[in-house]
């Protein structure tokens, strides 16, 4: 296998010139950089990424932790991650729990027994608790939410007026009786869309329901059992606000094994906009929450902690947007349906 040193003899020039020609690390002129590169290419070399990492102190790597993938939500952002991972010339390396604290910090370990750079956080599991020791030395950048307070860049969405949008579209598609099936309360995201739920009632002075307020997980199966318990209420709402589309993928379910039509018996309007979301039948009017950009900014922001480790913390909040499909009826004009 050839060796820098080989390199730097055929070329006729010293092997630091060679280590900076192949690193970028100072000018070199364009004729030595061409010679060197020739003998490069003759001799098929190919850097060590051990060699280079141990001397530069980096791995071109980043980690990152999912604590649960059972929501579409989750794997669109990590493939949003990997692909500004790759813009950025640097490697990704995904570990995911399943649920299993035990497994969380196994993973945590290897990741940071891999030398990564820094390390990018996401947490879907609510059954994780504050108690859960983590002892990490690397930069971090937590996104949408973990389950406990770490120091740490953060990139969350605007979650309350999600909520609030969602609930307001329904509104103004003439419904008052509006149901919500909401993720754990613990976390702050289903919190926050719950309060914009809340909010938008009370501006239109419509009396809040508890018996429609259903608390339950953000996967197809908390959709399913949300809907079942919110169809046994003794009044059926209208409408209902599905706080993630894996929610109303369930919900949708549970409506058709029981004969009630999307949206002539009941409207339906979830949140995240994932892919599957469109291909509904009828496709899904949601809140669309900006992946690709949450992708994008996490990666940046961790890329800039790991190059300025000193710097102040930061919080980056992005704003949902409203998506119109076919899944909501307006009920003050029987033949329209948005």
């Amino acid at each position: 296998m050839a060796t820098m040193k080989d390199i730097a003899r055929l070329a006729k020039v010293s092997t630091s010139t060679v280590s900076h020609v192949i690193n970028g690390s100072r000018f070199v002129s364009e004729e030595i950089r061409e010679k060197v590169m020739g003998v490069v290419a003759e001799l098929n070399y190919t850097p060590s990424a051990v060699a280079r990492s141990l001397k530069v102190k980096e791995t071109k790597t980043i980690g990152l932790l999912v604590t649960a993938t059972n929501n579409p939500f989750f794997a669109e952002v990590m493939a949003g991650v990997e692909q500004y991972c790759h813009q950025h010339q640097y490697n990704l390396i995904i570990a995911t729990t399943g649920g299993d604290a035990k497994r969380l910090q196994q993973n945590l370990q290897t990741l940071l027994h891999k030398q990564v750079d820094g390390l990018l956080l996401m947490c879907g599991d609510s059954r994780f608790n504050a108690d859960t020791e983590l002892a990490i030395s690397v930069p971090l950048v937590i996104m949408d939410w973990w389950f406990k307070e770490l120091n740490a860049d953060k990139i969350l969405e605007n979650s309350t007026f999600g909520g609030y949008l969602a609930t307001k579209t329904l509104i103004e598609a003439g419904h008052q009786n509006i149901g919500i099936i909401t993720g754990n309360l613990k976390k702050s995201v289903a919190k926050n869309r719950l309060e914009g739920y809340k909010k938008a009632l009370s501006e239109a002075e419509i009396p809040l329901n508890n018996d429609w307020l259903i608390e339950s997980h953000f996967d197809f199966e908390g959709g399913i059992i949300g809907m079942q318990k919110l169809l046994a209420t003794p009044h059926r709402p209208t409408a209902v606000f599905c706080c993630s589309d894996a929610i109303a993928v369930g919900a949708y379910q549970v409506l058709q094994q029981q004969g009630l039509r999307i949206p002539e018996d009941i409207s339906v309007i979830g949140y995240d906009d994932i892919e599957l979301s469109r291909y509904l039948y009828p496709p899904l009017s949601t809140i669309n929450q900006p992946k690709a950009e949450l992708g994008k900014l996490a990666v940046e922001l961790l890329l800039q902690r790991i190059k300025n480790p000193k710097e102040p913390y930061q919080t980056l909040t992005l704003s949902p947007t409203l998506k119109l499909r076919k899944s909501i009826k307006k009920i003050n004009d029987k033949s329209k349906i948005i």
